[in-house]
C-alpha cells in the first residue's frame, strides 16, 4: 500500500477530455507500439457490499523509444494519481480517458527515455450490476463479487494494455473484510491482518493477457478436492468449488465430475494442465462461462447440479466444463495475437467441448448437439449482413461481433468437418505441434495452419478450411439421381426473394444411398459422384458436413419415409435442409408437416422433437391467424399427444431418474410442445396442479425438468395473483434455476395484460439486470406481448447497456428478431440504428435482425396462403 503523504504529493489532478492535445490520433482498436508490458502487480480493495472498489496498479513496460505519451485503456477508473518511475525521480503523467470504449492517453509531465519503466496507477471505479468488469451481486442478505473481462472489460477494473497479443505475469493481492474467501488464477500464498482488512497475496501467474485475469470475494461456500495423477501429470492438480451460500448442498456433482474432464483432455493435448490449480466458480448472472486461467465462471445453473437435475443441465455442464477447460491449452496457454483470431480459440473448444463431453457421458448424447448447433448457425450464416469465420477486427465497437453463432456453431463444425475428412489423429498431431511450439505464447490464424499442414501433409484439407473459414455463407448442394449415379452442384444458399453474390467452396462431402457411403472434395460447382443404389439419399452423411442439400420432392418422400430410423445427426441434417428449403420457396409446408409427423417416431429426442419445435416459429412469428390456431395446435396435439401417451407422463420430482437420459429429454421436450404449442388440457391439467403443490412448499411435486411449462401452464390459469404471486416469489429466491425458470415463465405469458403488469413493475429494485432482460427477451418472443416490450426496450437503451454489459449491448437489437414484416424490418431500422451508431455495439446484429425480419415479411408475403392451406388439410 502506498502511504498517504506520498499519494497526495503525486497526485494528479482530472481534467476534462476537451483540454488534452492529442498527439496522434486515437486508436480505435490495436494500440501503437510504443510500450510493452512486462508485468502487473494488481493491489485492490475490494467491499463487495459498497458502490466502488479501490486500485493500486503497477505496470512494467518496456518503452521503445523516448515518449512524451502514450496510449492504453481505462474505462470510467476515477484515477488519483499517475506517475511513471524511470529513474530516481518519479514522473507525473496526466491520465486521461478520450473514447467511451476506454482509450486513455497518458502525458508524462516531462519525456520519458526508452527503456525500462513502471506506471503507478492509484484509483476508485464503480462495480458493475452485470456480468461484465468488476461486478457485485447481492444474494440473500450478503453480497459477492466476481469479474468477467472478456473481451475488453478487464479496463473497467484496472488500466492497462487491454489487448490479447500482450502476455506478462500477473501478481495480484486482494484487500478485503476478515472471513471473506477469495479467489484470483493462481494459488494463494499468504495473508496479512490489519485491524478488520485482511490483505490476500497470490502467487504470480503464468504469463497472460488481461481479458483472462480473475478474482473474486465474497462469503463463499467452497469444496475441495483434486485432479487424480495422469500419464501426462505425476502429481494430484488442486480442485475447488466456489460459489454463493445458497449453493452450499449442491457443488459435489461439479468436484466429482471436473477432475476426469481434466484427464480426457490432458490425453487429448499430450500436455499436463497448464496452471498449478483450478477453481470452478459459479455467478448467479453469468449468461454462460468464461475460462479464467485457472479460475473458470460459469453460471450457477451450469455447475451446480443436485440428484435431480434434468438431462438438458447434465448435457450443459458436460460440454460446457469441457468447453472452459480446452481453453485452458487452446486459448490460455496460446492464446491470440488479436481478436480476428478468437475464432480459432472458440470454434475449437466448441468442437472440443462437444468431442470431450460425449468421452465424458456417452449415455447423454452430447457430442449431437454439435450438429444441431451448426444447423442452427446456418440460419444467421446464410444472410447477405455477415461475415466470414475469420474476419478483420479493426476497431473496438467490432470485437464482440465475433463471438456469435458463427464462431461458435459454424466455426465448430467446420473443425469437426475437416477432422472427419482427415482423421483425428493427424488433426490431433497439428494441434499437439501448435501448443508445443507457442506455449505461453500468442499465435495467429496463419500459424495453426501451418502446424496443420505439417502435420496432416495434405494441402488440400487447407484448402477446404480456409474457403469455410475465409468467406461468408453457407453452400446448398443439389443432388439429383442419373443412371450414372448422382449429379451433385453447389450454390450459395438463400433466402427467397434474395438476390446474393455466388460463392464455391471446397466442400468434403459425404453422401450415403441406402447402406453405400462415400466422401470426396467437391471443389467445382458440379460434379457426378459414382454411387448409385435404390435405397433413399442422404447427401449428408452423418450430419457432420457444413452445407445444406436440396433435391426434388419425390427424393425428399424417400427420405421422409426413413425418418424414423436415420442416425441423429442424419435426421436434424433432413429437418434442417427441408425447412432451408422451405425459406428459399422450394419446398412446401404440408411436406414440413409430413416431415414432422415422420420424425416423431425417431428414437432420438433432438430429432423426434424437431420439426414441432420449428412449427412452433409459424405460431411466434405470427404467420398464423387467430383464426387458424385451432387448427395448428391439433395438428401439434396429433403429432405429439401419442408420444406422450406412449412415455407416460408423471410430472413428480425423479419419476424416471432410473431412466435413459435421452427418454427422459424427450418427455420433456414432448411435454413442453404439448404444453405450451398444442395446450392439450390433460398435460396442463397435471402441470398446474404440480406447480400449484410445488409453490406451496411440497417440492417433490415437480420436477427440475419441467419448471419452465408447469409455470407458463400455472400463469395461464392462475390470472392476477398468480402473476403477481409469481413475481414476487422468482425475485425473492437465490434459487438460480428457479428463479430463471419464473422470468421465463412470466415473460412468456403471451398476454398483452400481464405484460403491462410486468413493465410497470420493472423499477422494483429486487430485480436484477438479467430479470429484466430475461422477461423482455420472453416478451419479445410471443405476437401480443412484442410491440409493448420492443417500444420499451427502445426507450430504455441506455439504461439496458449500462446495466448488463459490452456484449449484451452488442446483442440488443436482435430483440426485434421475432417480427415478420417487411414493414417491421424499416421500423426495427429507424429506432435502433441510432442508439447502435451512439454506442458503437451491435451493428452487424442489428443489420441481420433488419434483413431476417424483411426476409421473413417476403416469404409470409409469398408463401403465407400455403400455410393456412396446409393447416386447413389437416
Amino acid at each position: 500500500m502506498r502511504s498517504i503523504m506520498l499519494a497526495a504529493l503525486l497526485a494528479v489532478s482530472p481534467i476534462a477530455l476537451s483540454a488534452a492535445t492529442p498527439t496522434a490520433p486515437i486508436p480505435q482498436g490495436i494500440l501503437p507500439d510504443v510500450a510493452t508490458p512486462i508485468a502487473y502487480r494488481l493491489d485492490l480493495t475490494i467491499q463487495p457490499e459498497q458502490d466502488r472498489f479501490t486500485g493500486h496498479a503497477e505496470i512494467d513496460v518496456d518503452l521503445k523509444a523516448p515518449s512524451s505519451s502514450l496510449y492504453l485503456h481505462g474505462r470510467d477508473l476515477k484515477v488519483s494519481s499517475a506517475i511513471a518511475r524511470s529513474g530516481a525521480t518519479p514522473t507525473k503523467a496526466t491520465y486521461t480517458q478520450v473514447d467511451p470504449l476506454g482509450v486513455v492517453r497518458l502525458d508524462f509531465a516531462k519525456p520519458l527515455p526508452a527503456g525500462k519503466t513502471t506506471l503507478v496507477f492509484d484509483y476508485d471505479a464503480p462495480f458493475g450490476s452485470g456480468p461484465s468488469g468488476l461486478f457485485h451481486v447481492k444474494v440473500g442478505d450478503q453480497w459477492y463479487a466476481w469479474t468477467q473481462f472478456e473481451s475488453i472489460d478487464a479496463r473497467s477494473a484496472y488500466p492497462g494494455f487491454d489487448q490479447p497479443g500482450y502476455k506478462t505475469p500477473f501478481t495480484v493481492s486482494l484487500t478485503t473484510r476478515a472471513g471473506q474467501t477469495v479467489y484470483s488464477n493462481a494459488p494463494e500464498t499468504g495473508s496479512t491482518k490489519a485491524g478488520a482488512m485482511v490483505t490476500h497475496h497470490f502467487m504470480p501467474t503464468r504469463p497472460l493477457p488481461t481479458y483472462l485475469v480473475a478474482f473474486g470475494v465474497g462469503p463463499f461456500a467452497t469444496v475441495s478436492g483434486s485432479a487424480a495423477p495422469t500419464p501426462e501429470r505425476t502429481q494430484p492438480m488442486p480442485v475447488r468449488i466456489v460459489g454463493t451460500q445458497p449453493n452450499k448442498d449442491q457443488m459435489d456433482f461439479a468436484l466429482q465430475n471436473t477432475g476426469s474432464i481434466v484427464g480426457l483432455l490432458e490425453k487429448y493435448f499430450g500436455r499436463p494442465f497448464p496452471f498449478p490449480k483450478l477453481d470452478q466458480i459459479g455467478s448467479p448472472i453469468m449468461p454462460g462461462a468464461m475460462e479464467n486461467a485457472g479460475a473458470d465462471t460459469y453460471g450457477d445453473s451450469l455447475l451446480f447440479l443436485d440428484k435431480g437435475a434434468s438431462t438438458s443441465q447434465k448435457q450443459e455442464f458436460g460440454m460446457v466444463v469441457s468447453h472452459e477447460l480446452s481453453h485452458q491449452w487452446f486459448g490460455d496457454l496460446v492464446t491470440p495475437a488479436w481478436w480476428d483470431d478468437i475464432w480459432l480459440n472458440e470454434s475449437f473448444a466448441n468442437w472440443m467441448g462437444y468431442r470431450i463431453g460425449n468421452e465424458w457421458r456417452p449415455d447423454l448424447k452430447i457430442g449431437v448437439g454439435a450438429i444441431n448447433e451448426a444447423f442452427q448457425a446456418m440460419s444467421t450464416d446464410a444472410l447477405k449482413a455477415g461475415r466470414p469465420i475469420h474476419q478483420p477486427i479493426p476497431t473496438n465497437g467490432d470485437i464482440d461481433s465475433a463471438f456469435d453463432a458463427v464462431t461458435y456453431g459454424k466455426g465448430g463444425q467446420v473443425v469437426a468437418m475437416i477432422v472427419a475428412y482427415l482423421g483425428d489423429e493427424k488433426f490431433q498431431a497439428g494441434v499437439r505441434l501448435h501448443l508445443n511450439r507457442h506455449a505461453y505464447g500468442n499465435a495467429t490464424t496463419e500459424q495453426f495452419f501451418a502446424s496443420l499442414a505439417e502435420a496432416a501433409n495434405d494441402p488440400r484439407v487447407l484448402t477446404a478450411l480456409k474457403s469455410f473459414v475465409d468467406q461468408q455463407g453457407v453452400p446448398v448442394v443439389r443432388v439429383e439421381r442419373t443412371a450414372n449415379g448422382l449429379q451433385v452442384s453447389q450454390k450459395r444458399y438463400a433466402m427467397l426473394g434474395t438476390d446474393i453474390a455466388p460463392e464455391t467452396w471446397t466442400v468434403p462431402l459425404c453422401i450415403r444411398v441406402g447402406a453405400t457411403r462415400q466422401c470426396s472434395l467437391l471443389d467445382k460447382t458440379s460434379a457426378t459422384v459414382r454411387l448409385t443404389g435404390a435405397g433413399a439419399i442422404m447427401p449428408n452423411a452423418g450430419g457432420t458436413g457444413y452445407y445444406r442439400f436440396s433435391m426434388d420432392e419425390s427424393e425428399w418422400r424417400k427420405l421422409i419415409a426413413e425418418a424414423p430410423t436415420l442416425a441423429p445427426g442424419e435426421a436434424l441434417a433432413m429437418t434442417d435442409s427441408l425447412w432451408a428449403g422451405y425459406r428459399a420457396g422450394e419446398v412446401s409446408p404440408a411436406l414440413l408437416v409430413a416431415a414432422a409427423k415422420a420424425m416423431a417416431a425417431n428414437a432420438y429426442s433432438g430429432a423426434a422433437t424437431d420439426g414441432g419445435k420449428r412449427l412452433e416459429g409459424w405460431r411466434t412469428r405470427g404467420l398464423i391467424s387467430d383464426a387458424q390456431l385451432p387448427a395448428y395446435r391439433a395438428l401439434i396435439d396429433g403429432i405429439y399427444a401419442p408420444k406422450l401417451a406412449q412415455l407416460g407422463f408423471d410430472p413428480k420430482a425423479g419419476a424416471y431418474l432410473a431412466e435413459d437420459p435421452d427418454r427422459q429429454q424427450l418427455r420433456s421436450d414432448t411435454v413442453s410442445l404439448l404444453s405450451g404449442e398444442a395446450m392439450d388440457k390433460d398435460v396442463r391439467a397435471k402441470l398446474i396442479a404440480a406447480a400449484t403443490a410445488y409453490l406451496g412448499g411440497d417440492k417433490s411435486a415437480l420436477d427440475q425438468s419441467l419448471y419452465g411449462d408447469a409455470l407458463g401452464a400455472y400463469l395461464a390459469a392462475g390470472g392476477d395473483a398468480a402473476l403477481a404471486s409469481l413475481f414476487d416469489k422468482a425475485v425473492r429466491s437465490d434459487d438460480t434455476l428457479f428463479r430463471d425458470a419464473a422470468i421465463g415463465a412470466l415473460g412468456g405469458t403471451g398476454d398483452a395484460k400481464m405484460a403491462t403488469w410486468l413493465i410497470a413493475h420493472f423499477p422494483d429494485t429486487r430485480l436484477r439486470p438479467s430479470d429484466r432482460l430475461g422477461l423482455l427477451r420472453g416478451m419479445t418472443d410471443e405476437p401480443a406481448t412484442r410491440d409493448a416490450a420492443f417500444d420499451w426496450l427502445v426507450a430504455h437503451y441506455d439504461a439496458f447497456v449500462k446495466d448488463n454489459g459490452i456484449f449484451v449491448a452488442s446483442t440488443l437489437p436482435a430483440m426485434g428478431g421475432r417480427y415478420c414484416s417487411v414493414d417491421k424490418a424499416a421500423m426495427i431500422e429507424k429506432a435502433m440504428r441510432p442508439k447502435v451508431d451512439q454506442y458503437k455495439r451491435g451493428g452487424l446484429s442489428l443489420d441481420r435482425t433488419v434483413e431476417q425480419v424483411h426476409d421473413c415479411g417476403v416469404l409470409e408475403q409469398k408463401r403465407g396462403a400455403d400455410i393456412a392451406a396446409t393447416l386447413t388439410a389437416g
